[in-house]
């Protein structure tokens, strides 16, 4: 992650998004925009918790890992989206760990600017109360929620949620071959059973390995299979 010195980039965004009125007068100088690459990961689970971000252009995404050392995906997110919120009310550390998916422009905060200016700026809270609580109810039903469907359903929107960005029409992931056990592990499957959806996702022409990659030739097609992005559920107008 690196800080972007272009103040006029991250008025725009705050200006694009109407969220320039959540900061008051003395957080807005303490805002900094932030950058990071596909990949990259924003935050680890179990980490200390000292920032709070928005997230304003891109794609993150978000999985957890259980004390058995199971890992599970949660959720994709796109803008507008804050990371490290609950972190910042409860005062924990990192609960979930988030990945940029493609690359990711964020509007950052120390919790030390937020407690000394913000605790009482009543359209601050009142947005962290909104996005908090969207985050709680979809956390709750994300586990059995996802896992009721097929594998080919949570496979379909996988590939859909790491391959494309909504947002950045020339943004086109792809996913490496040698990331499928992580894949099956973050879908909740195993990695034989994987290979025969993706055998078969090939054979119907939806997508094709190449050079170590995956990469999807069939969007619509993967969509139709998916009936809607599981992973990407929820009210993306905060």
């Amino acid at each position: 992650m690196i800080e972007v010195k272009d103040r006029e980039l991250l008025e725009s965004y705050l200006i694009d998004y109407h969220i320039e009125s959540i900061f008051n007068e003395p957080l807005l100088p303490l805002l900094k925009l932030y950058s990071c690459n596909q990949g990259e990961i924003i935050c680890s689970q179990g980490e200390p918790s000292d920032m709070l971000y928005v997230l304003v252009k891109g794609k993150t995404k978000i999985y957890t890992t259980s004390v058995e050392g199971r890992t599970l995906i949660l959720s994709f997110k796109t803008p507008l989206e804050l990371i490290g919120d609950i972190e910042y009310v409860h005062g924990t550390d990192i609960i979930n760990t988030v990945e940029a998916v493609s690359p990711v422009y964020m509007i950052g905060v120390h919790h030390r600017w937020l407690r000394k200016y913000g605790s009482e700026h009543a359209p601050l809270l009142q947005f962290l109360l909104k996005i908090i609580t969207q985050k709680f109810y979809i956390k709750s039903n994300a586990l059995s929620f996802n896992l009721m469907y097929p594998v080919e359903v949570r496979l379909a929107s996988y590939l859909l949620s790491v391959s494309f960005d909504e947002s950045d029409a020339q943004f086109k992931g792809q996913l490496r071959t040698t990331d499928l056990k992580d894949v099956a592990n973050l879908i909740g499957t195993s990695y034989r059973h994987q290979n025969r959806i993706i055998g078969r996702f090939c054979a119907d022409g939806l997508i094709e390995r190449n050079k170590g990659c995956i990469v999807v030739k069939n969007r619509e097609g993967l969509r139709a299979m998916a009936s809607r992005n599981i992973y990407e559920i929820g009210d993306q107008s905060l």
